[in-house]
């Protein structure tokens, strides 16, 4: 007579078993042979793994401090914009609170972090707040002895803007010891990337302002770009591991807030990958700037530097707190350990930056803004410039400066008219009481990349090697034929 216990479905789940993938073929195993009730719990711990429980969003918004005002309609719209994305942003079950920066503006689909959003979440990192242009800063240089002009002609030598990186003679070295932190990551295509990127500015909002500090009447130049390339090879990176663990702990969680928990090895990893992207974005400006120093043979009074779109760790006693700022500037001094205190607010090419002070409380929970923000996008303005050539539009709104675009082609989009008022943004920052203005660098002029689409160095260089391919084609056939 066979006496041996045939197992349910329902006898696995009685003694602990989770559906999943693995459920038939512990069935199978345990049905197989006569087992005791021990040897099933011993096949379930060995075939099943553990799986934490599914974390469903919050059913209200985690607590958040809105930093900003509307002046006009168009103000009204877009903080009506930046208030329906962070609803569904604070709802994200690791994040515990939020604030807004004056200068905030949506950006991507709804539900995806705010330019000027900060977001804090408890032990977990989520790439999708510091977005692919990770490490996005400012630095500055008070130069000794050397005029505007002298600076802007040297800078506008030594830097790149535009996709890519440098052309092969212009390359730059990278430090030994950086190259050996990247050699350290565990991720695939960084090195490369890391090496031709080096000295490179990009595009979009990106800058190189030169002006007169206005305490001293000394001149300084402001760099403005992130990590490029290899920041953004990472941020890729970084999204498949999120993506994986959303899948397993939040399902519901949207995909721009789905976040890799720090206590595991892949959030070990990642969070010492953000340390070697900052490292290097350090580096991109620091060389840039030497390489306009030596070219003017002049010397430094000063120099300081902070990101605005970066991930910030506060250790508490019983959790890690990483502060997602997706374009907001620390002015906590313990986020960043290189601060001297000061930090940069940009406002636009006719514009001065800002050198500001503050000290964390509960309205700014730590930060400022980090420029002056957008009502509207690229594509709108450009509609609302209609009727004006770029020529006009340019003199109009820089009369005075010296604006250059790298490209040759003037970027409507990236003057002053598309920028939220930089005057609105100061009141706020007043208001608020969110950081103190301590010196100003006053306007002389400004390189940016230019319209990329009409005419852009890069685009020639394609249409070239697409042309000799053609050619190429076409002789050959020629040799066929004959």
């Amino acid at each position: 007579m066979n006496d041996r216990q045939v197992y349910t479905g329902k006898d696995l789940i009685k003694l602990g078993c989770a559906e999943g993938p693995e459920f038939g073929e512990v069935l199978r195993i345990v049905n197989a042979s006569a087992h005791s009730e021990d040897e099933v719990l011993a096949v379930i711990k060995r075939m099943v793994p553990v799986r934490a429980p599914v974390l469903a969003q919050h059913s209200e918004p985690a607590p958040c401090q809105y930093n900003i005002t509307a002046n006009n309609d168009a103000e009204v719209s877009n903080v009506e914009s930046v208030r329906a994305t962070m609803n569904i942003v604070l709802r994200t079950p690791v994040v515990v609170e939020g604030a807004v920066m004056p200068d905030a503006c949506p950006a991507g689909s709804m539900g995806t972090i705010p330019v000027g959003g900060v977001v804090a979440a408890r032990n977990a990192i989520i790439p999708g707040m510091h977005s692919a242009d990770i490490c996005c800063s400012l630095m500055a240089t008070v130069f000794e002895n050397s005029t505007p002009a002298q600076i802007m002609e040297a800078a506008h030598k030594a830097t790149h803007f535009g996709p890519g990186g440098r052309e092969k003679e212009r390359a730059l070295t990278l430090p030994d010891s950086l190259l050996e932190s990247i050699d350290a990551l565990p991720y695939k295509g960084l090195k490369d990337i890391a090496r031709t990127h080096m000295g490179t500015q990009g595009d979009g909002n990106h800058f190189l302002y030169v002006g007169t500090l206005e305490s001293t009447g000394q001149t300084v130049m402001v760099t403005h770009h992130g990590s490029r390339g290899f920041g953004a090879r990472l941020y890729k990176e970084g999204m498949k591991l999120a993506i994986r663990w959303r899948d397993k702990l939040s399902p519901s969680t949207q995909k721009p807030n789905a976040w890799i928990p720090f206590d595991t090895e892949d959030g070990q990893q990642y969070w010492n990958a953000l340390q070697v992207v900052r490292e290097w974005t350090l580096q991109n400006h620091t060389c840039l700037h030497e390489l306009t120093l030596d070219s003017v043979n002049g010397e430094v009074s000063e120099r300081f530097w902070n990101e605005h779109n970066f991930v910030f760790r506060e250790e508490k006693e019983d959790c890690n707190v990483f502060w997602h700022a997706k374009g907001a500037t620390p002015i906590h001094n313990d986020f960043m350990p290189d601060t001297n205190g000061v930090q940069i607010v940009p406002l636009n090419m006719a514009e001065p930056v800002l050198f500001v002070k503050g000290e964390r409380n509960d309205i700014n929970r730590g930060f400022a803004p980090h420029g002056a923000g957008r009502n509207m996008s690229r594509t709108q303005h450009k509609k609302r410039m209609a009727g004006r050539t770029d020529a006009e539009i340019l003199k109009a709104e820089t009369e005075g400066l010296d604006v250059r675009f790298y490209t040759g082609v003037t970027d409507v989009s990236e003057l002053p008219s598309a920028y939220k008022n930089a005057a609105s943004v100061m009141a706020d920052m007043r208001k608020f009481g969110l950081a103190e203005v301590v010196d100003r660098v006053m306007p002389y002029g400004s390189i940016m990349a230019g319209d990329g689409g009409r005419s852009a160095p890069w685009r020639k260089k394609q249409k070239q090697r697409s042309q000799q391919k053609q050619q190429w084609q076409s002789d050959k056939q020629n040799r066929l034929r004959n």
